[in-house]
């Protein structure tokens, strides 16, 4: 992959688009799941199979209380049980999602929309509010838009109010007579479907989508926008729905993470204990795929499992009275009905037995004898969940809770020279656009930290070497030097331990860097093809064009193998910057750099490098370079200029000019 292709805005693939249905299915259904929860209590104990069922049969009081809640006896369709499934989730939906579209007036338009559709239909309607409230806060938002700025003072409330109400009618009326009986039809055509799958035993073969669509982060379009409706209609009838367990077993996620606990080698089985506690109980299922995503193969463990524990689910009977969410123990068995506590809790041990068999064969059997990169896993994970993850720090040592305000951070590597300078660069603009002018942000070799840093930023290959030498500091591991997610974990904690930022904040100069006469980057140190197809043979590349402009002697390049071999010097967006170790300090002339671009990306340890920067640096008079080379490649217009750049002095011109 050409690094064009990470630089420029990416193509939204089919996994993309689904990814973004879900997490809007899932965003307009989670801020609700306290009224599931409510009506799902309701339901386990005021209907006619409820638990309290035995209470009033040995009163001999059918037309009690519980059964004027519940809705049976005499009050056969009265109660509570009824309207709440049928008006207030569909409503509570279709009004959450009006108000994602268009806040306050996206949401009353959204749930007056809703009330047409679930009085046009004879199911309940969870899809037609999914679909009826964003559409209703999307027309408005649109109508909103025709005469914002036009209406006359005094006239807007007349223009709001009328303009939402007569919307809402026309939608209202849409949903009653059209889309109501199609959502329908469709609600009962995939009924029919899980049926046949019941009927004939293949429900287990869900898990074949089920469980690599979880670790995708594309459960949500399926569980939220086809299980919940579906498992609710289900649960009504029945009192009870196997389809809330398809996906909220927590089975085949433990046993993958108790496998690493006994087989896993490094921080995967180190952090496997903890990871396990919060998927069980705490139902956060996300913090077991990136031990998933380092091993690819271990979706046979957790598809195994899964198809495990529907056959138990399906042999017994078992389902739960309303979705559990999260998918924590906890939660499932609050809304498992007292006839299906032996099957779904055989079904969470056989799914977790059969996980764990399948991962532990296929760990003990694994070849790679290189630890795992969980670290670059829960990026991996996080980039395609397409937002920072909540529990990523229980994993990788991402940035923990520090009493007080954080004020000097420093980016550590392990000469101080290169990767160090360009990562305190991003980060360095990252705080600052924040708003945390009074953060300083400083870079410097392992070898010369002393014990006075509030937050340490290091490669997760020398974050133990950096604690060591200052163990009062919090530490921060990080793969990808130019655009890590760790960097956006350091703002947020910066907002939690020193404050709101802005206008108060006393900006921190950034220490001078010295200004260069130009020779630092000269025009014969520029190649514009490079003829390297490895990435020892790049460095020798750049390293040759800085012995040539005198920079350093032939001993340097030597070292910048050496450097290498210890810790990569990719530095993430196509740019690799390879340079020597500390030691050898001695074999640098002056300060100098060089630059080689390849038509073809260069393999750079499973990474596209396309542009090659060598480094020698005899004090700070790179420094400025380097942090304007850095701002360069946080820019796909930068990085695309300097890919069509016919002149070595254009190169200079756009690497020496950035802001």
């Amino acid at each position: 992959m050409s690094t064009a292709t990470q630089d420029t805005p990416p193509r939204v693939g089919a996994r993309v688009r689904v990814q973004k249905f879900g997490t809007a299915l899932s965003n307009m259904v989670m801020p609700n799941i306290g009224a599931f929860i409510a009506w799902g209590l309701i339901t386990a104990l005021f209907i006619e199979q409820g638990w309290l069922q035995g209470i009033f049969s040995a009163l001999k009081n059918p037309d009690g209380w519980v059964a004027h809640i519940g809705g049976w006896g005499s009050y056969d369709g009265g109660g509570i049980v009824g309207p709440m499934i049928t008006y207030l989730l569909p409503i509570l939906i279709g009004y959450t999602g009006g108000r994602m579209v268009h806040g306050n007036r996206g949401a009353v338009v959204g749930a007056i929309a809703t009330i047409g559709v679930v009085t046009g239909a004879d199911v309940p309607m969870f899809m037609g509010a999914m679909l009826m409230g964003p559409l209703g806060g999307w027309c408005m938002k649109k109508l909103d838009a025709l005469w914002e700025g036009k209406v006359r003072p005094g006239f807007e409330m007349l223009v709001d109010n009328f303009s939402a109400g007569i919307l809402g009618m026309l939608l209202a009326i849409l949903g009653f007579f059209g889309v109501g009986p199609i959502v329908s039809a469709f609600t009962r055509g995939a009924g029919n479907a899980v049926n046949f799958l019941v009927d004939n035993d293949l429900l287990p073969l869900t898990s074949l989508l089920i469980e690599p669509a979880k670790v995708l982060f594309l459960n949500n379009a399926i569980n939220h926008g086809v299980l919940t409706p579906l498992g609710t209609t289900q649960a009504l009838e029945t009192g009870k729905s196997i389809l809330f367990l398809l996906e909220t077993n927590p089975g085949p996620g433990l046993g993958v993470l108790l496998a690493f606990m006994f087989f896993g080698r490094g921080a995967a089985r180190a952090s496997a204990p903890g990871a396990a506690i919060i998927q069980f109980f705490g139902g956060i299922h996300e913090i077991y795929f990136p031990y998933v995503l380092m091993k690819p193969k271990l979706l046979a463990a957790t598809i195994l499992g899964g198809m495990t524990g529907v056959f138990i689910n399906v042999l017994f009977g078992s389902g739960l009275r309303a979705p559990a969410a999260p998918g924590s123990i906890i939660a499932i068995y609050a809304q498992t009905p007292g006839n299906s506590f032996v099957g779904v809790t055989l079904a969470v041990l056989g799914a977790t037995a059969v996980s764990f068999a399948v991962a532990a064969f296929l760990l003990k059997t694994d070849k790679d004898t290189d630890e795992p990169d969980l670290a670059a896993a829960t990026a991996s994970m996080e980039s395609m969940k397409g937002k920072k993850s909540s529990i990523a720090s229980a994993l990788t040592g991402g940035v923990a809770t520090k009493a007080g305000p954080i004020h000097a951070i420093v980016f550590a590597c392990d000469a101080g020279m290169g990767s160090s300078a360009m990562g305190a660069s991003v980060l360095r603009r990252k705080i600052q656009s924040a708003g945390f002018g009074d953060v300083k942000v400083s870079n410097a070799a392992i070898s010369n930290l002393t014990d006075t840093y509030d937050l340490v930023v290091s490669h997760r290959d020398l974050t133990d070497r950096a604690r060591q030498r200052t163990p009062s500091a919090l530490h921060v591991s990080v793969d990808d030097f130019m655009a890590s997610p760790r960097y956006d974990e350091i703002v947020g904690t910066l907002a939690e331990t020193n404050g709101a930022a802005g206008a108060d904040a006393t900006p921190v100069p950034e220490e001078p860097a010295p200004t260069t006469d130009g020779d630092v980057l000269s025009v014969e140190s520029i190649v514009l093809a490079g003829t390297a197809r490895s990435a020892a043979d790049a460095i020798d590349e750049a390293g040759q064009l800085l012995v040539a402009a005198g920079a350093v002697e032939q001993a340097y390049v030597t070292a910048m193998h050496d450097r290498e071999s210890s810790i990569s010097t990719y530095m993430g967006n196509g740019l690799a910057i390879p340079h020597g170790t500390n030691e050898a300090k001695d074999a640098i002339r002056r300060t100098g750099l060089s630059f080689v671009r390849y038509p073809e990306p260069i393999d750079w340890n499973g990474k596209p490098a396309e542009f090659v920067v060598g480094i020698a640096g005899a004090g700070k008079d790179h420094m400025a370079l380097l942090t304007k080379i850095a701002q360069v490649f946080l820019k796909a217009d930068d990085v695309a200029r300097l890919r069509e750049a016919t002149t070595a002095e254009e190169i200079k011109a756009i690497l020496t000019s950035a802001d």
